[in-house]
């Protein structure tokens, strides 16, 4: 066998050195649509987008409503009062006297009540035309405190075109306009606006208020007006206070029921304009409603205007009564009630020059 020939120990060929690189980064694929995910799969906490706080747009929002809410009652109360010709110019009318005059008109009035109404009411439906229970001159001085001069349904006035009869002839005869004519040429005050209301309306205005309290000193029972009513304090209705403002049955008849008419008046006034009421929109709205149906007023009457007589009337007038020299029976018009012709010229003339009516001429009954 051949031997084998010894190869030789050499050294390995020489290398070339390569140049260093590093392997580029590896791109993650991108994620998929809609989701960012973490190292737990989850989304992320700061992709989270923060809660914003909307305290201060709520805030302000209330504000806007508080704000137009009044503005939009105004509103509407002001397009939706029904406006008569109350107050047309004549030959020989008393001039524009200062301070501002109101002519205060609570009228009978059937228009527009069911027999239902009628009879829950007691207003009577034999009744024909339109006769006024209550008449109030009411004068806001420039400064000072308000007055509320109650002027009797029967005192015995010169009434234009139809001579001498009980003020509420001239209401029945003709209406408003020749009303307020009347009332003018008897105490030569220049009436600045009117204002009317009838049976139903001051019923619902009531009732929208949630009831009056009222104090009675003695029980009042009157089938004519309706009511039964015991001494003590209590809360009339509707129909209840309709019948305690209308009725006579009282040892001073049209006095007594005059007083009860300026206290009630008050009263109703203070409560409509509480912020018990004005805060609950199921009484305001009701109170806003019923008072735009009810009142009838002068043409250049407006909101603005009505805001002022209520706020004359809530603010602590003084009330009194036309003077008066006593009663007699007339021929054609009945028993009448007559003035004081002396204090009752001293009385309007100091209410037509925007005066201080003397204490002396300030005859409330009852107070």
């Amino acid at each position: 066998m051949p031997a084998r020939t010894a190869t030789p120990m050499g050294h390995a060929p020489t290398q070339q050195p390569a140049p260093f690189h590093e392997d580029p980064p590896r791109t993650p694929p991108p994620p998929l649509p809609g989701k960012r995910r973490g190292d737990d799969g989850r989304p992320p906490r700061g992709a989270r987008p923060r809660r914003k706080r909307h305290w201060f747009r709520w805030i302000l929002s209330l504000l806007v409503v508080l704000l137009v809410l009044p503005i939009a009652a105004a509103i509407y109360v002001d397009t939706h009062l029904t406006r008569i010709d109350a107050l047309a110019d004549y030959s020989g009318r008393v001039g524009d006297t200062p301070g501002t005059n109101w002519l205060l008109v609570g009228s009978d009035s059937r228009a527009g009540l069911s027999q239902a109404q009628e009879d829950e009411l007691s207003t009577g439906s034999d009744v024909e035309g339109e006769r006024t229970d209550t008449v109030i001159l009411v004068h806001i001085p420039k400064s000072g405190r308000p007055t509320l001069v109650s002027l009797p349904r029967d005192s015995y006035v010169n009434i234009p075109g139809v001579g001498k009869d009980k003020l509420n002839a001239a209401f029945s005869v003709g209406g408003a306009k020749l009303l307020a004519r009347t009332v003018e040429g008897a105490t030569g005050v220049h009436i600045d606006h009117y204002v009317q209301i009838g049976f139903g309306g001051f019923a619902n205005i009531v009732d929208a208020v949630g009831g009056i309290d009222m104090c009675l000193d003695e029980p009042m029972k009157d089938p004519l007006a309706g009511i039964d009513l015991p001494a003590g304090c209590q809360t009339l209705s509707g129909p209840n206070a309709l019948g305690f403002v209308r009725s006579r049955a009282t040892p001073r008849a049209d006095l007594d029921r005059m007083l009860n008419q300026r206290k009630f008046l008050s009263a109703l006034l203070k409560k409509a304009s509480s912020p018990a009421t004005l805060a609950n929109p199921f009484r305001s709205w009701p109170l806003v409603r019923d008072l735009t149906s009810a009142l009838k007023v002068d043409d250049g009457a407006h909101i603005w205007n009505l805001a002022g007589l209520g706020n004359a009337l809530s603010s602590d007038p003084i009330t009194t009564t036309v003077p008066v020299g006593g009663f007699e029976n007339v021929s054609g018009s009945g028993n009448v009630l007559l003035w004081d012709k002396t204090k009752a010229s001293a009385f309007f003339d100091a209410l037509a020059k925007d005066q201080q009516i003397p204490a002396d001429l300030i005859t409330t009954v009852g107070s």
